[in-house]
């Protein structure tokens, strides 16, 4: 190996410790497929990536992750499309969408599997060992697994962190994902399944990697509200075909009020709909009626069409 590639098993002594009961939550399987700038990996410790890839050296890069069901990936376009944003707000050159179909159909091809992931990865390629722009040519990854599908109910905490609405990265899926790393991080160790952060106005923001909605009332008269784009939230592929599928108005709300709901949930593209239990020390019914059909809706309408 060459002094400026790395494989994800080497730097031996860096690594992080892990509890291994920590690590069996969310472990690499067998199934992994990696696909890096048009050569695929069987096994993913022989992908290789550049040592000063300005994505590993400060973070400067983008990614996708979507869901693929037995008729394969979901909703391929808008992740495309919202990738090619956040490359833009990065002042990356635009990803080329049939190199990453190309990589997508690669990664999928043979797979023994139903219920799976994709991870597409864009960077600014080589670089120097600090914040100036990437020398490039960019790195593309492209890599699949199995998954298990998430449970419909899921516990949340608010962190002592905020979200700067008015940021650089605001609503950029990019990969300095630290932040969220220590955010999920806190609410685990409180037993909870996702943390959620608030903005610097202190309006309700988002998850560290989820939309949350909120609904007030019952019945037909019930209001679904979600933060608007404006407070800082990723703008989710979940969250947009929602607004699409279902009546929801986009407000802001303080933690208060966000708490005063009767129901409460959040999406993601690999959660679909889960139905909140608990928020802090706030209770809510497992799974509310107002959530259940808007559950409903969307298990219905997604596998209908895996391009909406």
């Amino acid at each position: 190996m060459s002094t400026t590639e790395m494989s994800p098993s080497s730097a031996a002594g860096s690594t992080r410790e892990t509890d291994p009961a920590e690590a069996s939550l969310a472990p690499i399987t067998d199934a992994l497929r990696v696909w890096v700038n048009g050569e695929l990996h069987d096994r993913p410790a022989e992908a290789r990536v550049s040592a000063v890839d300005h994505g590993l050296v400060v973070g400067d890069g983008v990614f996708e992750a979507l869901k693929v069901v037995a008729g394969g990936p979901f909703s391929v376009q808008r992740h495309l499309d919202r990738l090619t944003r956040s490359a833009a707000a990065l002042a990356l050159p635009a990803p080329d969408h049939d190199l990453v179909r190309q990589g997508i159909e690669a990664v999928l091809a043979d797979r023994d599997w139903e219920e799976g992931k994709i991870r597409i990865t864009y960077t600014g390629g080589r670089g120097p060992l600090g914040s100036q722009a990437a020398f490039g040519p960019t790195t593309l990854v492209v890599a699949a697994d199995s998954r298990v599908v998430s449970d419909p109910v899921a516990t949340i905490v608010t962190v002592p962190w905020t979200r700067n609405e008015n940021g650089a990265m605001a609503g950029i899926k990019s990969t300095s994902y630290a932040e969220n790393v220590r955010g999920l991080a806190f609410a685990t160790d409180r037993d909870a399944d996702e943390a959620i952060f608030l903005n610097t106005a202190g309006h309700v923001c988002e998850g560290t990697g989820s939309n949350i909605f909120f609904v007030f009332g019952t019945g037909e008269d019930a209001e679904v509200v979600t933060p608007p784009l404006s407070a800082g939230p990723l703008r989710g592929v979940t969250r947009d075909l929602l607004l699409e599928w279902c009546p929801i108005i986009e407000r802001d709300l303080t933690l208060e009020q966000a708490k005063a709901a009767d129901e409460v949930f959040i999406t993601s593209s690999l959660r679909d709909v889960q139905a909140v239990s608990r928020w802090d020390e706030t209770s809510y019914a497992a799974v509310g009626p107002v959530t259940a059909r808007i559950a409903r809706t969307f298990a219905e309408r997604s596998p209908a069409d895996l391009e909406p």
